[in-house]
């Protein structure tokens, strides 16, 4: 009985925190830019429900977005979910 109230108090304590946790409430463009390489890319702002804002970039046209300013590490094939990221590691 008393393992199970332990996970109980767990599994709420989880539950809490991630309903709690950071989202992106608006998306707005910045500056577009070229690399030495010639790649193009366009950063954007995420700003959080937390007050936090984050930059993403896209990439090859939007079909690669990714967390950072210019940045390609933790990238996604969404907006919306590189967004949500950004805002969870705020």
């Amino acid at each position: 009985m008393k393992n199970m109230c332990i996970i109980f108090v767990a599994m709420t304590t989880f539950l809490c925190f991630s309903a709690f946790a950071a989202k992106p409430v608006k998306i707005t463009p910045g500056q577009k830019g070229i690399l030495q390489t010639g790649e193009n890319y366009r950063n954007y702002v995420v700003k959080c429900s937390n007050g936090k804002s984050l930059p993403i970039t896209a990439w090859e046209h939007g079909r690669k977005w990714c967390i950072g300013e210019a940045s390609q590490e933790s990238c996604s094939k969404k907006q919306i979910k590189a967004a949500k990221r950004a805002c969870k590691v705020a």
